[in-house]
């Protein structure tokens, strides 16, 4: 049961990463990077469409992965 969650968990940690690298850049240039974004404030829209997609991806992906790492903590400590 440890080596199929172990598993499992490996597959997420890889998809994590694909769909954080899939996710389109929110920075405009390297200025905004140095000014820590205080011009999007309050310009923030609600994101539509593949970045919207993508987001959700990530979260249910990240869900994934801790529900997956306290199951194994959980099953090593019994």
């Amino acid at each position: 049961m440890q080596s199929l969650l172990t598993t499992f968990l490996v597959i997420d940690s890889i998809l994590i990463v694909i769909a954080t690298l899939m996710q389109p850049s929110k920075q405009q240039d390297a200025l905004s990077a140095l000014s820590g974004g205080a011009t999007d404030l309050f310009g923030k829209t609600k994101s539509r469409g593949f970045e919207a997609f993508m987001e959700k991806v990530t979260v249910v992906l990240g869900v994934i992965f801790f529900g997956l790492a306290i199951a194994l903590v959980y099953l090593k400590a019994h």
